[in-house]
């Protein structure tokens, strides 16, 4: 048992594990992805996401009746579909660390409520668990719908990609609940489940304490957020003299790619673009620690310039589309402290 506590209070601190971002190679097959990759992003996301397994497994634990199982799963379906279709295409957003922080409170709360710990420790029912459910859900969708703006969705289908996305983690929840159902139901035949049931739940209520505290940490420690004063555009460029790089892009029609930069943090980055002809849909953003992608500058334009302090080391630099059905020319020119990477 203490080898078993020692796992899982271990796994539970991994930043490895809990740091469920959207990946750099995930991020580059959705650029161009198709209305399919969104759905298998949707499904992997959820799989790998911890916190809400947590929270699924900790729901259906106690739970013997089909019909229960239905209930509460839709409670929290509906829940997550809300805030995720809504929050993306609405474009509302939140740190993805207090997110995540408060979901590894909804873990908390239902192991502490498997533990019978309003009985306990207040002397009192515990609240209606189907209204919570469907709340919790709300703040689940709300963690993915991050994770999801986390990418350059573009405006074109976007609504579309929201559902595929939806879609897909609807899929990888019902192959996670499957497989836990099977486990559970198994286990229940055995004296051991009666035996170790209370020992799970307090595991589920370290693991969640585990993954708030590492969200907490990354909040105070990691977050580019902190840093808002920094990230803002000076819109008004003053550059009048000879630039350091000119780097000419040529998109082709109806397709998109990104050009990047390496930078480090603190260093000032000067830049200036524009189309030969036409408007491009772009999204000026930087790959942020862990996986995480911060947006600075959204729209559609044939032209833009401005000045940027660095708010963290990583890859800098812009995602266009051109929606036209002609090619379209950029010409960038830049200024700073910083490594071409070129196209990605």
């Amino acid at each position: 048992m203490k080898k078993l506590l020692f796992l899982l209070i271990t796994f539970a601190s991994s930043q490895a594990v809990w740091a469920h971002g959207i990946s750099e190679s995930d991020k580059e097959s959705m650029i161009s992805g198709s209305y399919l990759d969104y759905i298998g992003l949707g499904a992997t996301h959820m799989i790998t996401g911890y916190d809400h397994l947590l929270f699924l497994f900790g729901v259906i634990f106690f739970l013997t009746k089909f019909k229960d199982v239905v209930k509460f799963i839709t409670a929290f379906t509906l829940g997550h579909c809300v805030t995720l279709i809504f929050a993306t295409f609405m474009g509302i957003s939140a740190n993805y660390f207090i997110i995540d922080a408060v979901i590894a409170l909804t873990v908390i709360y239902k192991g502490f409520d498997n533990l019978d710990g309003f009985k306990k420790v207040f002397k009192r029912e515990s609240p209606n668990l189907l209204v919570l459910v469907f709340i919790f859900g709300l703040i689940h969708g709300f963690g993915l719908s991050a994770r999801l703006q986390q990418l350059p969705l573009g405006e074109d289908g976007l609504l579309l990609k929201i559902l595929s996305f939806n879609l897909g983690v609807e899929l990888g929840q019902i192959a996670a609940l499957s497989v836990m159902l099977l486990v559970l139901n198994y286990w229940r035949k055995h004296e051991s489940f009666k035996k170790f049931s209370s020992l799970s739940n307090y595991a589920l209520v370290l693991a969640g304490l585990g993954l708030f505290v590492f969200q907490m940490y990354g909040f105070f420690t990691e977050t580019p957020e902190k840093h808002h004063s920094q990230t803002e555009i000076i819109t008004s460029s003053q550059n009048k003299g000879d630039w350091k790089d000119t780097n000419t892009i040529v998109i082709p029609a109806n397709k998109s790619l990104e050009f990047k930069f390496y930078i480090k943090k603190g260093n000032e980055f000067e830049y200036e673009w524009e189309t030969n002809k036409g408007d491009v849909f772009f999204d000026f953003h930087g790959d942020a620690p862990l996986g995480a992608f911060e947006s600075f500058q959204k729209k559609t334009s044939n032209s833009s310039s401005g000045k940027l302090v660095i708010p963290f080391d990583g890859n800098h630099g812009w995602y266009w589309k051109n929606k036209t059905n002609e090619e379209v020319t950029i010409t960038l020119k830049t200024n700073g402290d910083y490594q071409v990477l070129g196209l990605q």
